[in-house]
């Protein structure tokens, strides 16, 4: 990766921390779906909390603080910590929360409890152990960065490579092991792209804040889409950016790096929740508004129509108080409905105009047919499994069966499916 780095207009350091920034959010992002879209996300956090003893074990057996044997160590940890959480789940009565707990709790400890051991010696290849628990960025160096890289090509490689059986294992594994995929090597192997994330992250943003970046980017893609495909290469764009947003604010700020990449990324989530089209929060929540008004305007039509038949136009008083709605829905409806030109005027009562007249009897049919669906629609013969829009069910049935239901309605209960016949 050295010449991306010589490529960057920053300092060598900054320069590093910002390229491994960039190729930690895009592992953990990719990798980090399968367990997000699996419900098993604190699998994740498990996994980063028990690295941590790996990484003390493994500078006790070399006495070198050497990127490539402390990866090894937490890579190892990680593993048995994975297989613990198995054999406790099925083993025992214990449920996989509880047993994920138990392996975080257990292994977290016990690697707080060999660094204060390691501090206590007088080894000054010791110092900076510590930093595998929050992380240290700054202390990344370019070939910790190229083993980075290496790990990240060789895991989307093998997703891309297995991108069928993983996506079919991970939605429906009863499905994949009656087609003869090996259902439990493919979890195994997802669990094992958890294990390639934690490792090549754990160094930048510690064990405690590992797990955000395997969750943050796929909660952002999940909400702009429903694909896989997609998720994952959403996921991994939106790692690299908030990577590469934490790193370049925490170097301008002089912030530490891992936290603010961790709060870049629950900007981009929230972002995502909120705004996200047809999903977000306030688009669900305009959108509700939007129906709620449509409804209080079609009701308002349909009352003065009912009202227009009952005798003499109605006033805006004496319509609210016909139809039961509070004067001011009332009022707000009638103003829609005059912008649009639906109504006219004669002094203070309210008509309705062609246009009007015309949605009116339309709105009333459409309710027409669907109560007619409701009581008769069992007993029309469809040629396929086709349910109404309530909204048109002309449209959706189309004129022929309309007419069928009508003349099942006309003819009250019949025998069946035939009487539409």
């Amino acid at each position: 990766m050295g010449w991306l780095i010589d490529l960057l207009p920053l300092s060598y350091t900054n320069s590093v921390v910002l390229v491994g920034a960039v190729v930690l959010g895009v592992t953990a992002g990719v990798l980090g779906a399968f367990a997000v879209l699996r419900e098993r996300s604190l699998i994740g956090d498990a996994l980063s909390h028990a690295a941590l003893p790996g990484v003390a074990i493994a500078f006790i057996a070399t006495g070198a603080k050497d990127a490539t044997s402390l990866g090894a160590g937490a890579a190892i940890a990680c593993v048995a910590g994975a297989v613990l959480m198995v054999l406790v789940e099925r083993t025992g009565r214990i449920r996989a929360d509880a047993a994920i707990g138990v392996v975080l709790a257990g292994f977290f400890s016990l690697g707080i409890v060999l660094l204060t051991y390691l501090s206590n010696f007088n080894n000054a290849n010791q110092a900076g152990l510590d930093h595998y628990l929050f992380g240290q960025a700054a202390g990344l160096l370019e070939g910790d960065v190229n083993v980075m890289a290496a790990l990240c090509v060789a895991s989307l490689a093998a997703v891309a490579l297995a991108f069928k059986p993983l996506k079919t294992t991970l939605f429906d594994p009863r499905f994949a092991a009656s087609a003869g995929l090996p259902v439990r090597a493919l979890e195994l192997a997802m669990t094992a792209m958890l294990v390639v994330a934690v490792v090549v992250g754990i160094r930048t943003v510690g064990a405690i804040l590992m797990v955000a970046l395997l969750i943050v980017p796929t909660v952002t893609a999940r909400q702009l889409t429903s694909r896989l495909s997609r998720v994952l290469v959403i996921a991994g764009v939106v790692g690299a950016a908030v990577g590469a947003a934490g790193a370049l604010v925490s170097q301008s700020a002089e912030l530490p790096t891992g936290p603010v990449i961790v709060l870049c990324g629950f900007g981009a989530a929230t972002a995502a929740v909120l705004f996200a089209p047809r999903r977000g929060v306030l688009w669900l929540a305009r959108r509700r508004l939007a129906d709620r008004r449509r409804t209080l305007v079609e009701g308002v039509l349909v009352d003065l129509e009912t009202a227009l038949h009952a005798g003499p136009p109605p006033t805006r008083e004496e319509l609210a108080l016909a139809s039961g709605r509070p004067p001011a829905a009332v009022a707000r409806a009638l103003r829609h409905l005059d912008r649009t030109g639906m109504l006219t005027h004669d002094g203070d009562r309210v008509l309705l105009s062609e246009t009007g007249a015309a949605a009116a009897h339309a709105l009333v049919e459409r309710r027409e047919l669907w109560s007619l669906w409701l009581e008769h629609g069992w007993r029309l013969t469809l040629p396929d499994a086709r349910e109404p829009d309530p909204t048109d069910v002309r449209a959706s049935l189309g004129d022929e069966y309309v007419e069928r239901l009508r003349r099942l309605a006309g003819a009250g209960a019949g025998p069946g499916p035939e009487a539409a016949r």
